[in-house]
């Protein structure tokens, strides 16, 4: 029995990784918890709402700690497993942008493992198993373009909340899905991927495949691509990091093959440009993801609220970035320091 300790448990990874727990019996739901959406309908042995998740983790003891928290509250989700040695399905990406030398100086100590739920990291994680990272060329992660796919600047100038939460192939949660919109998740991504598999930002590469049926690719030195292909929906990911390694059934229907088009286009970084902003973020290093993950939160809370046009959220990352120093955060008390630094600058 594996016992599961499920963070963000009303969120839409959560509610599917309930139905992935509830369909396997060697899965058990020890611990669940939420910002403040009451679990009265969650069953298991602990269940807690707002708080701090430390508590029920150490009261639960999981064997996995599934944290689907959003944004940078999850970075003490992150720790706490990595620190004790505890498998971590992450899906809070922010926590590894934001915390990435510290997590993975808590990893070194507590030896802990990463199994990622974003579906383009679980396809890199898929297609690495076993590679020697000298065989390794590059890493592509694939993304649809979101709503906006092919609009110009002026094009973006009136969008709404409503318009940007419409995507094309994938069901999230808003601040997700603004991300997806802007770009900046695909930034996220990158910086994520930079420190869960140890790989260069120069040898790390993004493409738009409009369908998501291309999670993610890898390029091999000896010109061979491996690609994982699959269905864009999150129970898969979420499965394999649950059960892993034993890649449990899911009930999702196999892929059509006759029926798939595959088409790859290069993101259009001028009009979206948080993929660049990202990029030069992780490239400078220290606390320069950091910043560009806090500004980015509070700017995609102002574009929901109202308060901010849809184009000015790369405008706010971009002064963030410009105001910051950048100096590497030497515990995490410093790094929660530079990140309410970032949010307290004016963003509307």
């Amino acid at each position: 029995m594996k016992r599961v300790a499920l963070l963000g448990a009303t969120g839409s990874i959560g509610r599917q990784a309930i139905e992935i727990v509830e369909a396997h019996p060697e899965l058990e739901l020890c611990a669940a918890t939420s910002g403040s959406t009451p679990l009265d309908d969650v069953d298991a042995a602990f269940t807690q709402v707002g708080g701090d998740v430390e508590e029920i983790l150490e009261r639960a003891q999981p064997d996995i700690v599934l944290n689907a928290i959003v944004g940078f509250a999850g970075i003490h989700a992150t720790l706490w497993a990595l620190e004790r040695g505890v498998d971590l399905a992450l899906a809070n990406k922010e926590s590894l942008v934001a915390a990435g030398e510290l997590a993975l100086a808590a990893q070194r100590r507590g030896g802990g493992r990463i199994l990622p739920v974003d579906s383009e990291h679980s396809a890199l994680y898929q297609c690495l198993e076993g590679r020697a990272p000298e065989q390794v060329e590059t890493l592509v992660l694939t993304g649809s373009g979101g709503p906006f796919r092919g609009r110009t600047r002026d094009e973006l100038t009136t969008v709404t909340p409503d318009e940007a939460l419409a995507h094309p192939t994938w069901r999230m949660g808003p601040k997700i899905t603004v991300d997806s919109a802007t770009l900046a998740n695909k930034g996220l991504e990158l910086i994520e991927a930079h420190f869960l598999f140890g790989v260069p930002y120069a040898r790390i590469e993004v493409v738009l495949q409009p369908t998501s049926v291309v999670h993610s690719l890898v390029r091999f030195r000896d010109g061979a691509a491996l690609a994982h292909l699959g269905h864009p929906d999150m129970r898969v990911p979420i499965s394999f990091a649950l059960t892993y390694p034993e890649r449990a059934a899911t009930p999702l229907a196999p892929l059509d093959l006759a029926s798939l088009t595959l088409v790859f286009e290069a993101p259009d970084t001028e009009t979206f440009p948080l993929l660049a902003l990202a990029r030069e973020a992780g490239e400078r290093g220290g606390t320069y993801p950091c910043v560009f993950n806090a500004a980015n939160e509070a700017a995609v809370a102002a574009f929901l609220d109202g308060r901010l046009p849809f184009l000015e959220i790369a405008a706010v990352v971009a002064d963030a970035l410009a105001r910051a120093d950048g100096a590497p955060a030497r515990d995490l008390d410093e790094l929660m320091e530079v990140d309410r630094a970032a949010r307290a600058i004016p963003v509307a």
